[in-house]
């Protein structure tokens, strides 16, 4: 169920293997799970104390499972027995509760629902959950929910111009790009786990979608937000695009590729798509002096919110530190690493506080998803 990865030893991997190790994976599978509930709690304090809340979200739960499985696969920290149980129970609590398809989103603290719309984020995330539960366990159960999680994303979600609706009930005003590249990453790694086909033709789809729809032709880059029948939401020149974003398209459409094996003009239009989506974030969306990735930008380069998150950060740093894939950015891969640290998860904060900035739950997770990528050479990575 585990297999060990070859590491390395450069200042910058050390600094956060004693962090990721030492600190953060111990911290949330110790003081971050609720043993009594078998949930995991979506925020600490600074003294690692449960923050109560009035309702524990789906995506929550399917991020920590999904990290912790990974973690386990890997050998560097043995909660995937947690994170299994964990998932049998999120799978009782939210799946169908209410007697319609699909996952409610949120529960009280009774475990009774809390709210019950569907959503496609928090449904691609408990499928990706799935995907990593796959990869460590194998258990045939995780197998058909993976595609029965799929098959009710198309019953529930599907739209008749292409993609699907954010969430049901539908506000009918806009469409997102960001639930559909994290489709993209849960059918890529559910694909990965079990070799059905059947993923990597919807991962298809909304690699056409992205290429059709959620790229704009006149500035290369992908936008965030769009009318219902897919057009900008905003005129040009006006519309938001987030580098993060752009970073994490940049290597899906990698993965893609790899997993898909493709070949000739697809080939080269994801490699040409994938350099010019980090070449804009890396060029226009970061801050070269802080080693900041900024928040967001418009479709003319020009930044909107100089402030800085914790996922935008670990979706450069995961490209930066996979030789081969975008050139060689060495010193800009060690420097973003290192300010990172100091920025988000200073030594002064110790265990508690170094999660995140603001002590969650979905920011610490993106770290540790992509902290291997910086901690473990990528061949090895990318192979395991």
């Amino acid at each position: 169920m585990t297999r060990s990865i070859e590491d390395t030893t450069s200042e910058t991997q050390i600094r956060w293997r004693d962090w990721l190790f030492g600190q953060a994976l111990p911290l949330w599978s110790e003081a971050g799970f609720d043993r009594k509930r078998g949930l995991y709690h979506e925020r600490l304090d600074w003294a690692a104390r449960p923050i109560p809340l009035e309702a524990l979200r789906l995506m929550v739960q399917a991020r920590q499972i999904s990290t912790f499985c990974r973690a386990a696969l890997d050998g560097v920290h043995d909660a995937g027995t947690q994170a299994l149980d964990c998932l049998d129970g999120v799978e009782r609590r939210y799946h169908g509760v209410d007697g319609q398809p699909g996952w409610i989103f949120s529960i009280a603290a009774t475990d009774r629902a809390a709210q019950t719309k569907r959503d496609l984020y928090a449904h691609a995330f408990i499928l990706f959950a799935y995907g990593w539960a796959i990869r460590y366990a194998n258990r045939p159960e995780d197998r058909a929910m993976a595609r029965q999680i799929a098959e009710e994303i198309d019953q529930i979600f599907s739209a008749s111009n292409g993609g699907y609706l954010d969430a049901i009930p539908d506000n009918g005003t806009m469409r997102s790009q960001n639930p559909h590249m994290h489709l993209l990453e849960a059918y890529l790694v559910v694909f990965e786990a079990t070799g059905d086909s059947f993923f990597l033709d919807r991962a298809t789809a909304l690699v056409d979608l992205a290429k059709t729809r959620l790229i704009d032709p006149r500035s290369g880059l992908l936008l965030e937000f769009f009318a219902p029948d897919w057009r900008p939401l905003k005129d040009f020149g006006d519309n938001q695009v987030q580098p993060g974003h752009l970073f994490e398209w940049s290597w899906l459409l990698q993965e893609y590729a790899r997993l898909g094996h493709c070949r000739n003009e697809d080939a080269l239009w994801i490699a040409d798509a994938s350099t010019r989506l980090f070449n804009a974030g890396f060029s226009h969306g970061c801050d070269h002096a802080r080693h900041m990735v900024l928040e967001s930008m418009t479709d003319h380069c020009i930044p909107l919110e100089r402030s800085a998150r914790i996922w935008a950060q670990t979706e450069l740093l995961r490209l930066l530190h996979t030789n081969g894939l975008l050139g060689n950015h060495s010193d800009a891969s060690a420097s973003f690493a290192n300010d990172f640290l100091e920025q988000f998860a200073p030594p002064s904060l110790k265990g508690a506080g170094s999660i995140t900035s603001m002590q969650k739950v979905t920011g610490w997770s993106s770290i540790c998803l992509q902290a291997r990528f910086i901690i473990f050479t990528a061949r090895d990575v990318r192979s395991s």
